[in-house]
């Protein structure tokens, strides 16, 4: 069977379409519920750091531990380590819902270190000045460390974006749909290979889209930019 014949009957069967919404809808959902807690977790290492607004080494290094040792598990450990966590909060160790859980809590550490990495760029000199005009530590952090660092906040989520669309689609080797799902059941294990390289060549697309999106938004974010 031609490389287009496994692509039509695939595609009238709806399983590429099925598997590229879901592929999308957990990457999507699980990078913004990763960030609900990477985010605010990157600036309290920034913040708290010892050339940071209000140093706290104690819970520098507490948060830095925790985030260093769930970056250092590999994925595909990491996944089954934490099903029975999935099961707790979802109900379920298998199916889309479970994955998410499992892709927030691998992402949100990783994202958190990148957070705190595009803070630290940002120019001392601008938070001085917002010293010296009276701004508090909170209205420093929201109006001008995240204010500036935005163009590099933005590069990260895209990152942090594909590296979740990668993991989603490890994810179905414990239960997880999508092209992942895809690839494995009708690729992999009926020695389809043809069908493997479709779901391929559409998360190469998919990737390619992030990216693109991803460098639009940060040119129109960046204030160097438009001058």
């Amino acid at each position: 069977m031609h490389f287009s014949d496994i692509f039509l009957k695939l595609w009238h069967a709806g399983l590429i379409q099925k598997g590229i919404w879901e592929t999308v809808y957990m990457t999507v959902l699980s990078t913004v519920i990763a960030y609900l807690f990477g985010l605010p977790l990157g600036v309290i290492l920034h913040v708290t750091d010892r050339n940071g607004l209000r140093p706290l080494p104690w819970l520098n290094r507490l948060l830095g531990f925790a985030v260093n040792f769930f970056r250092s598990i590999p994925f595909i450990v990491l996944m089954v380590s934490m099903l029975p966590v999935a099961k707790f909060i979802v109900g379920s160790s298998l199916g889309n819902s479970a994955m998410i859980v499992m892709l927030v809590i691998a992402a949100a550490p990783y994202i958190a270190r990148m957070v705190e990495s595009s803070l630290q760029e940002v120019d001392t000199g601008v938070i001085e000045a917002a010293q010296a005009m009276g701004c508090n530590n909170f209205q420093i952090v929201c109006k001008v460390l995240l204010a500036e660092a935005k163009p590099s906040l933005i590069t990260g989520s895209v990152i942090a974006m594909v590296t979740v669309l990668g993991y989603s689609a490890m994810a179905a080797t414990i239960g997880g749909t999508g092209l992942g799902q895809i690839a494995i059941v009708y690729g992999h294990q009926r020695s389809k290979p043809d069908v493997t390289w479709v779901c391929v060549l559409f998360l190469v697309v998919i990737v390619q889209i992030i990216q693109a999106v991803g460098s639009v938004v940060v040119r129109r974010s960046d204030k160097r930019v438009r001058q």
